[in-house]
C-alpha cells in the first residue's frame, strides 16, 4: 500500500522559496511516475509538476521556470523546490503516485495524504 507524507510548508513572503518533501513507502520514487499537486481555496485541485518513469519532467504553465520538482533515490523522497513564490501559489500541497495516459495526461492513483500547506503573503 502506498503511503505518502508532504512536509516542509509554511508562510513566506512573496519571493519567497520553500522545498516541500514528500516521504514515501510502498512505492519506489526512482522508477515510479510522482505527481505535485495543490488545491486553492475554492479551487480544483491541479497538478503542478509531474516526474515521469523516464525522469523527464512536466510543469504547469503557472509554475514552469519557478518550480522543479525532482527525487532522492536513497531516501524514497519526491521534493518540489518552489522558488519566486507568489500569493496565487497559496494552496495546500499534496503528492501522489500517478500513471500516464497515452494523450499525455497523468491520472493519480494512490490515497492521498495530508498535505502541507503554503502561504504566500503580499
Amino acid at each position: 500500500q502506498v503511503h505518502l507524507v508532504e512536509s516542509g510548508g509554511g508562510l513566506v513572503q512573496a519571493g519567497g522559496s520553500l522545498r516541500l518533501s514528500c516521504a514515501a513507502s510502498g512505492i519506489i520514487v526512482s522508477i515510479a511516475a510522482m505527481g505535485w499537486y495543490r488545491q486553492g481555496p475554492g479551487k480544483q485541485r491541479e497538478l503542478v509538476a509531474a516526474i515521469g518513469r523516464s525522469r523527464i519532467t512536466n510543469y504547469a504553465d503557472s509554475v514552469k521556470g519557478r518550480f522543479t520538482i525532482a527525487t532522492d533515490n536513497a531516501k524514497n523522497t519526491v521534493y518540489l523546490q518552489m522558488d519566486s513564490l507568489k500569493p496565487e501559489d497559496t494552496a495546500v500541497y499534496y503528492c501522489n503516485a500517478v500513471v500516464k495516459k497515452s494523450n499525455g495526461d497523468y491520472i493519480p492513483f494512490g490515497s492521498w495524504g495530508q498535505g502541507t500547506q503554503v502561504t504566500v503573503s503580499s
